[in-house]
């Protein structure tokens, strides 16, 4: 037998939606009004509606405060699956201030007599919410400003959509300033409040790993903790990531012999990366003495990640390859892997490769870079390799790219009618501003020949697309003859954003149920978010930058995303100057701080932004101003 679904409705001006809704098959309707039952009765049709309710099974109480909820219900019956709150209003001529603080104290103690997942249904007048749907909007401040204020209680907006009170059997609106009066509720809205996954609090992670044939142990760095060994492309994944992947390669194993490279790549790379900014890199400092034991681990009092894997030490020869040879020794320059391409040059490099054979390899990479939208600390890359005969590569990356053109297109017609245009582009026809990080990156690591470039057209005009792969070349003798292989490089993240029509990448890192909901076995779909006009909170910082110091942009986002936990979503410089007289340099930024997945309240980004104050503080050495 079917759960009956509980339904609280509050602030009932004569009853007539609460009566629409009584008799519902597998619906336990409870109806609440702020005054008592003899102001109410008073009411035109009031009491008549209060008689259906009762006779048809439904709860009727009188003079409930919709801020103090759980007072007013036992225990066990404090578990509603929807509440409805039509039109709330402080009363007579009540300011948006006070509505708003009306709001607030609502969402807050619906939240002690809400089901998980339950939903909270607030309808307003056109334009009092204050989001994009409202037509006209408001300006901010006139506003009630409904899903900033939901947020401060641990709820997101999830949808909204037009309240057409016509459609409701028998509903008359009343109440206007606190009288038997109807008001105007042509372009009312109805807004859907749903739970959303708490703001995550991280703990240190210790990350184990086999080095040498013996276990060490490094701190994964903080921004990184939640992304760690998440196992996206694992075969019980679902990911929209994993997805993209297999389509690829089954598609490329039609065209060409294909051989996966299935042992565990290295999470870490040692040594020196010539051309790349140290600031791109996320450095380690093994600690082999602090390795948990064995029996914490299986205990869980260690929170720790466990990776095997054979790993590489590299040296570079005059020509820009890679070196690699198996037990060397450790040594504290180590860092997280930001590209996979040092294990294709391996493959190359021990000629443990058939020419002619496409090589795969996939994994997540690790870059430090600024935040944008389409900038990822994180991502997973997949590399192709492939020798072929000296004279014969442009045709070969033609036929590649034709048949990674052909794989994306036939997955993108399942998602969406949008026109998908992939291109392959000559680097040397890209200035360096115009690249993206994922592109500008990969331009430090060696010469690129082309860029991949993916773009959707939505409205019968394209920009220039987004960078989502690389391809290189390189000479290579095998005996007698003279091969050059071929290396491409993708950016799985991207490309499944753009297929699934996904606009922030933190959303692919989220734990909320409800984004993987939407692949059911990993088919692609287009992504529709569960949390709409999220809102969003702008605090600038100013500070001195040390004398003599050349600042560090990057480290500066860094620590940025790491106080916030990726709620940062833009950071702009807004006024730079420096003292004729002393030379000091003063630099002003501001942050604007937007969740795309949890409820963001103005409290804790105000905390975030303390914090964040303190960091580049302690380790940036700046003077705050």
């Amino acid at each position: 037998m079917a759960a009956v679904r509980r339904v609280l409705l509050l602030g009932e001006g004569n009853f007539s939606f609460a009566a629409s809704l009584c008799g519902a098959a597998g619906t336990h309707v409870v109806a609440t009004c702020y005054e008592s039952e003899e102001e109410v009765s008073g009411r035109g049709r009031a009491a008549e509606s209060i008689r259906r309710l009762r006779e048809g099974g439904a709860e009727v109480v009188f003079s409930v405060d919709c801020t103090k909820l759980k007072d007013y219900f036992l225990p066990e019956k404090r578990q509603f699956d929807c509440i409805y709150f039509n039109f709330p209003h402080c009363g007579r001529k009540a300011g948006v201030v006070k509505n708003r603080e009306l709001l607030a104290r609502f969402f807050h103690s619906s939240a002690e007599v809400l089901t998980e997942e339950g939903e909270v249904h607030v309808a307003l007048c056109n334009g009092q919410g204050g989001t994009p749907a409202d037509q006209p909007r408001r300006e901010w401040h006139n506003s009630w400003q409904i899903v900033a204020v939901a947020a401060g209680a641990g709820f997101i907006l999830s949808n909204v959509h037009p309240f057409k009170a016509e459609t409701i059997h028998g509903y008359k609106c009343t109440g206007y300033r606190s009288q038997d009066k109807s008001f105007c509720v042509e372009g009312a809205l109805n807004h859907i409040f749903t739970r959303s996954t708490p703001l995550l609090c991280f703990k240190p992670m210790i990350c184990e790993i086999e080095l040498e044939s013996r276990k060490v142990s490094f701190q994964v760095p903080q921004v990184l903790v939640d992304k760690i060994n998440r196992g996206f492309l694992e075969l019980n994944s679902n990911h929209p990531v994993r997805t993209v992947k297999e389509k690829l390669t089954a598609d490329l194993s039609q065209a060409f012999p294909l051989q996966n490279i299935d042992y565990c790549l290295s999470l870490l790379h040692q040594g020196h990366l010539n051309g790349v900014c140290h600031s791109n890199i996320f450095w380690i400092i093994l600690s082999p003495e602090e390795t948990p034991s064995t029996e914490e681990m299986s205990n869980g009092l260690a929170n720790a990640v466990l990776f095997s894997h054979v790993d590489f030490c590299r040296d570079t020869d005059k020509n820009g390859w890679v070196n690699v040879q198996e037990g060397c020794h450790v040594s504290k320059q180590y860092y997280l892997r930001p590209s996979l391409l040092p294990y294709a040059q391996a493959i190359i490099q021990r000629g443990a490769f058939l020419p002619g054979t496409l090589h795969v390899l996939s994994g997540p990479v690790f870059r430090k870079c600024l935040i944008t939208p389409y900038s990822m600390p994180v991502f997973h890359e997949i590399v192709f390799v492939c020798a072929v005969n000296r004279g014969t590569e442009n045709s070969y990356i033609q036929m590649l790219v034709n048949n990674i053109k052909t794989s994306m297109h036939s997955l993108h017609q399942t998602v969406s009618s949008f026109k998908l245009n992939i291109n392959l582009q000559e680097a040397t026809s890209f200035e360096t501003t115009e690249l993206n990080d994922f592109a500008a990156f990969e331009s430090q690591l060696s010469k690129i020949q082309y860029f991949i470039c993916m773009e959707i057209d939505t409205s019968g005009s394209c920009e220039k697309g987004s960078c989502v792969g690389i391809i290189r070349t390189a000479h290579y003798e095998l005996g007698s003859s003279e091969l050059v292989v071929v290396f491409a490089s993708l950016n799985l993240d991207l490309l499944a954003m753009l297929i699934c029509g996904i606009s922030d990448w933190r959303m692919l890192w989220t734990s909320d149920t409800r984004f993987l909901s939407q692949f059911p076995r990993g088919e692609l779909r287009l992504f529709k978010s569960f949390s709409l006009y999220p809102p969003s909170y702008v605090h600038d910082v100013s500070f001195w930058v040390p004398d003599g110091e050349q600042f560090d942009e990057v480290a500066f986002h860094t620590i940025a995303r790491q106080v916030s936990g990726e709620m940062v979503v833009s950071i702009q410089l807004i006024d730079s100057f420096q003292q004729s007289e002393t030379g000091r340099k003063s630099l002003c930024y501001r942050l604007t701080f937007q969740s795309c997945d949890k409820a963001l309240s103005r409290q804790e980004v105000a905390e975030m932004q303390l914090l964040f104050r303190k960091e580049i503080n302690q380790h940036l050495r700046v003077t705050l101003r």
